[in-house]
């Protein structure tokens, strides 16, 4: 299994949105200015986390995007599914359907259902609110003078 560049924008979209929300809407200019991503490309991944419902848009001068629930909210392994799908590590824990002819007799389908298992707790574990205060805490040491 190998994380997209969507998939790891959409966790830098998401962490964020979360860092700069005062209560309004944030224009996806900023963050594209902020994270030195494409706008082309943040305009794709909102496509897709507003229509999970993650995101709240508004049009307009004033307009841009806001998450639709507190970063707590929100586990990594959510926003990754978004944009990645599943986070099978093999084709055949994909979807009862990938199943190989020989799954029922595979000599690695156990170690295969571990990894995704680790995988799984791992994601899940871990929230934007966790990502977010581990942002800060590893941006708060940086002095500017």
């Amino acid at each position: 299994m190998k994380i997209s560049t969507k998939g790891r924008y959409a966790l830098r979209l998401m962490i964020d949105l979360a860092e700069h929300d005062n209560g309004g809407y944030t224009a996806l200019k900023d963050i594209s200015s902020r994270q030195k991503i494409s706008l082309k490309y943040l305009e794709q991944i909102v496509i897709q986390l507003s229509k999970a419902g993650f995101l709240e848009s508004v049009r307009g001068s004033q307009g841009g995007y806001r998450l639709a629930k507190k970063p707590s909210k929100y586990t990594a392994g959510d926003i990754l599914r978004v944009t990645e799908g599943t986070l099978a590590p093999v084709v055949c824990l994909e979807t009862k359907t990938n199943k190989c002819v020989s799954y029922d007799k595979c000599s690695t389908v156990d170690f295969w259902h571990g990894l995704y298992d680790l995988i799984q707790k791992y994601v899940d574990g871990i929230t934007l609110e966790d990502l977010v205060n581990k942002h800060i805490h590893k941006t708060s040491n940086e002095y500017s003078i």
